[in-house]
């Protein structure tokens, strides 16, 4: 487990709240991703690794984890929430969407990151968590080589 599934995992006890069934298999899927989930992937991952939680469960936990703030909802601009660790390490990114085909890949810029701190910090904000969502076409789908309804 790393850091930050055991941090989630404490979160939840400190809260009172129970860290087992769909909340411990959320948090055990979700470690284990490079970048955002939706709740319906993140129960398709979970049921492909044998577990059974229903989708229900897996969103009251999305939920529970937000409200928490141990995990990052992140809008992607397609209507689908998803969600990923909020991580105080460096596993810190930020997120490219295809218009076209809908993929979303991570990205790191670490004058980026300076860059967000200073604004922040010039407006009185001590900043806590941020994320930034760059759109446009991916190679693919410049190229045309993307399938339909990828």
């Amino acid at each position: 487990m790393s850091s930050w599934s055991l941090r989630a995992l404490d979160g939840l006890r400190t809260a009172g709240l129970r860290r087992g069934g769909a909340r411990r298999a959320v948090v055990e899927f979700l470690d284990g991703q490079d970048c955002c989930r939706s709740a319906q992937e993140i129960h398709d991952g979970i049921a492909a690794d044998g577990g059974a939680v229903g989708v229900a469960s897996v969103y009251r936990a999305l939920d529970t984890l937000a409200e928490l703030r141990l995990v990052q909802r992140v809008d992607a601009g397609d209507g689908i929430a998803r969600f990923e660790p909020a991580r105080t390490d460096d596993h810190h990114h930020h997120h490219l969407v295809c218009d076209d085909c809908g993929k979303v890949e991570p990205f790191s810029d670490v004058p980026l990151e300076r860059a967000l701190e200073r604004a922040a910090g010039k407006l009185g904000y001590a900043l806590d968590q941020h994320d930034v969502v760059l759109r446009g076409a991916c190679e693919d789908c410049r190229w045309g080589l993307a399938p339909s309804g990828a």
